[in-house]
């Protein structure tokens, strides 16, 4: 058996690949075209135009719903946890919402363009950056709760620092955008250059921050599977 295939472990597995190859992808291609500039532009830039934009709209969509079943998955598995320890939390319903939520921001993200709907994008953007983070400190915030059961200690410490970090990214992300005018290409001399530079890049170290927090979910993810049952209704 391949070590993938244990568990539900290609779940998180899937998600961090699918998700680096979209970012990267998108950018790739963003720059083979000169449609960016090469230092880090902001992460939607590189899906604004075509034919970059379809590849960065379909692979973002299917990392949402991927997102999506994997945080559903961490939920189910968090709450035979709590059935064993013998206690029930609204902690984990909650993380899963706010989780979900995240999603479909970034379902969002990926179906309006930043130079076309640049209001709703950014709605959908700021929905996705913010319950992400939120998702990330509550699921950091469990895996303190239900260690020694499920996660080593070195594992949570880890989940927190990466969740921290994405914390501390997100307030220069955020804020930096505001004087942000949208637009593909930048001069050093621009007068918001400096607000680009930094909330681009801390949307990058966000975005990563997430996909390096999935990736701590592999281990755990090789010790549970899910099963789907059927119930008649009629006779």
């Amino acid at each position: 058996m391949y070590w993938f295939s244990e568990g539900m472990c290609f779940l998180p597995t899937f998600l961090v690949i699918w998700s680096s190859s979209t970012f990267i992808i998108s950018y790739i291609i963003a720059l083979v075209r000169h449609d960016v500039d090469v230092i880090f532009p902001y992460i939607s830039d590189t899906g604004a135009d075509p034919p970059e934009s379809g590849v960065f709209g379909v692979m973002t969509t299917v990392t949402a719903f991927t997102s999506m079943l994997t945080m559903y998955a961490r939920y189910k598995f968090v709450q035979k946890l709590e059935e064993i320890q013998g206690f029930r939390s609204k902690l984990n319903k909650c993380a899963l919402w706010i989780g979900l939520i995240a999603c479909l921001g970034m379902c969002i993200v990926a179906t309006f363009q930043v130079t076309l709907v640049t209001e709703v994008h950014d709605a959908g953007a700021l929905v996705f950056f913010v319950c992400g983070v939120l998702y990330t400190l509550l699921q950091s915030v469990i895996s303190y709760r239900m260690h020694p059961y499920g996660s080593s200690m070195a594992l949570c410490h880890t989940r927190m620092v990466i969740s921290i970090i994405s914390v501390l990214a997100s307030f220069p992300m955020i804020i930096c955008a505001f004087f942000v005018p949208t637009k593909l290409h930048w001069d050093s001399h621009d007068k918001e250059f400096a607000f680009h530079l930094a909330s681009a890049i801390s949307e990058w170290i966000v975005t990563f921050c997430f996909v390096f927090f999935f990736f701590t979910y592999i281990r755990e993810f090789k010790c549970f599977k899910l099963t789907l049952t059927a119930d008649m209704l009629v006779n």
